[in-house]
């Protein structure tokens, strides 16, 4: 298959589950503010897609993570029914074996931001690196600075909402601790896509 054609399906198939993810949502105020980074984001990839295709490895990461992060906006973090779909599925309660008592869906997407979007960012920064080891650092420093950013933005914009609607964006569920364990989750994740990376990577004999 053509390197242009793949990328380009990966892209259609991006803008298709943006479409289907945000008809009839259950929360429709709340969900259009989480998706400003999904068309952002969406833009993009469109852009870079038909400018220079990234290789296929690296659109997949990008892909499941913004697939996370469209299914996540549609319930606004807070809400999504994963208790009920894996009570559907298999009969089993993750909140009652592991004795949850808030949706962790929200800790998920944190840990997957580090994990899938390590390599990403490696490739992207890695230019400014003068080895592969100091891409990986770059990499990694850089999950770090934007969660903290993005947290901050989180406290910032419940200066100007409601509080009904800061919590329904926020999704502290009550957790004073909320910030940090988010951080700490895409730190980790980041780590094991890190380690993972030098698996990967033949060493030079």
């Amino acid at each position: 298959m053509s390197s242009r054609i793949l990328p380009r399906l990966f892209l259609a198939f991006f803008w298709l589950s943006f479409l289907a993810l945000v008809r009839h949502p259950p929360y429709p105020a709340e969900m259009a503010l989480q998706h400003v980074p999904t068309v952002v984001f969406g833009l993009w990839l469109s852009w870079r897609t038909w400018r220079r295709p990234l290789d296929t490895f690296t659109m997949s990461l990008l892909l499941a993570f913004a697939c996370l992060h469209m299914v996540a906006a549609r319930w606004i973090y807070s809400y999504v029914p994963y208790e009920a779909w894996f009570q559907g599925l298999f009969g089993w309660s993750p909140s009652a074996t592991f004795g949850w008592t808030r949706n962790h869906f929200d800790r998920l997407v944190h840990f997957a931001y580090g994990l899938l979007l390590f390599r990403p960012f490696r490739l992207s920064w890695g230019r400014l690196a003068r080895s592969q080891g100091a891409s990986r650092v770059i990499a990694w420093e850089f999950i770090l600075a934007s969660s903290l950013l993005y947290e901050l933005f989180e406290w910032g914009l419940t200066l100007f909402l409601s509080p009904g609607d800061a919590e329904n964006y926020n999704g502290q569920q009550g957790d004073l601790f909320d910030a940090q364990k988010d951080m700490a989750l895409a730190a980790l994740g980041g780590m094991m896509a890190w380690g993972l990376s030098l698996i990967a990577t033949p060493r030079k004999s």
